[in-house]
């Protein structure tokens, strides 16, 4: 697909990953989270992949709105003006941060292979034809 992000953009793309991780890990750390807590939480976004079971539209859909960073920097404002513990959404970034430096990235429809940041997995083997 044309659409994917390549060369040296690629490259920076998965580069901010790793910060943006680092900065959620540190800033988990500074909000005094159990780090037992941060691992055994860290790849619970990744249940999203279940939403695949109806389908590569649906599952693109609902994969994307739990990977992409909207949803955890909107709870972490929310959590920020409640005065409440900001530690389980910066997991969450932490988490899509990794994905992201990865390669993995939000989902086109047509595939989970298909990301913004490239084609993920291996490709299929042509079948042989018979004789």
């Amino acid at each position: 697909m044309s659409e994917f992000v390549h060369g040296s953009v690629r490259g920076w793309l998965r580069a901010e990953g790793v910060l943006v991780m680092a900065a959620a890990a540190a800033l988990y750390g500074q909000a005094g989270g159990s780090w037992t807590t941060f691992l055994l939480l860290f790849f619970l976004p990744d249940l999203s992949f279940a939403g695949y079971l109806g389908g590569p539209r649906v599952g693109a859909v609902i994969y994307n709105l739990v990977h992409s960073y909207a949803a955890p920097l909107a709870a972490t404002l929310v959590l920020l003006f409640a005065g409440s513990s900001v530690a389980l959404p910066l997991i969450w970034v932490a988490h899509i941060g990794f994905d992201r430096a990865l390669g993995y990235g939000l989902k086109y429809p047509s595939s989970f292979h298909d990301t913004h940041l490239g084609r993920i997995g291996r490709e299929k083997a042509p079948r042989s034809q018979a004789l």
